[in-house]
């Protein structure tokens, strides 16, 4: 069932029982399996294959949510497997909830009201995101894993699975656990992505002073910056840590 307001680009391939609303554009050659529905205002890109039984745009799970019109935006060759839900925005932050690029989302996958995910980004099954999440490019989220509202995880963090994130994850970092702990530098999966040796061991180093150390949060900071060696990732590490609103995880 396609509304003819609908906007389905060349290539679009929609399976029976599939439901598409009179607010959804659809770009070229995505695929949408059968038994999905996909309403309210909401923008998918270009080669995107959606599983079934997914529902994308749904109103928030918010009880004060009252019909406004916001909205879902999802970029291009995505994958979204079986179940996953996807709401849209609440008027509380910038009325959209956002998927990025290259994204793999596991069967029952949650991304809740206002979430921001980027690029690359791995959630597997049944892993939960509140409202108002943001997750960096590259980060990868384990199984049964629960991410609290307004929570931030950083770029190529990873999250092992069944843990629950009440803080902010820093970027290139492992955690784990319920409440979750970090457990160390990401060094395979920094590895695997083509990081330098040299980048890995200024990283590593950061760890050591910051959390390891048994130093003061802001001593430890400025000794990252005077012991060690300016470089893009330290220095996105280092912002990552003093814009967090929520604390990080020690």
């Amino acid at each position: 069932m396609v509304s003819p307001k609908a906007q389905i680009a060349d290539g679009v391939k929609i399976g029976p029982f599939s439901i598409v609303g009179e607010r959804v554009t659809v770009g070229r050659d995505t695929v949408i399996d059968s038994q999905v529905v996909i309403n309210g205002n909401t923008v998918i890109g270009e080669r995107n294959r959606i599983y079934p039984f997914v529902s994308i745009g749904s109103p928030p799970q918010d009880v004060g949510y009252r019909g406004e019109d916001t909205r879902v935006i999802i970029g291009d060759e995505n994958i979204i497997r079986e179940f996953v839900t996807i709401n849209r925005a609440t008027t509380k932050q910038d009325r959209v909830t956002k998927v990025g690029n290259k994204n793999y989302l596991m069967a029952y996958a949650h991304i809740a009201h206002d979430c921001t995910l980027g690029n690359s980004i791995i959630m597997s099954n049944a892993a939960t995101l509140g409202g108002h999440i943001e997750i960096g490019d590259h980060a990868i989220i384990g199984g049964l894993v629960a991410v609290h509202q307004f929570v931030r995880i950083g770029t190529y963090a990873f999250i092992g699975g069944k843990s629950a994130l009440v803080k902010d994850i820093p970027p290139f970092m492992m955690a784990s656990g319920d409440r979750a702990r970090l457990y160390g530098l990401n060094q395979i999966g920094l590895k695997r992505q083509g990081f330098s040796q040299e980048k890995i061991n200024g990283l590593k180093r950061a760890y050591q002073i910051i959390w390891r150390d048994r130093c003061l949060f802001s001593e430890a900071l400025e000794r990252v910056r005077r012991e060690i060696t300016p470089f893009k990732e330290l220095e996105m590490l280092l912002e990552f840590l003093v814009s967090s609103k929520r604390g990080i995880v020690r």
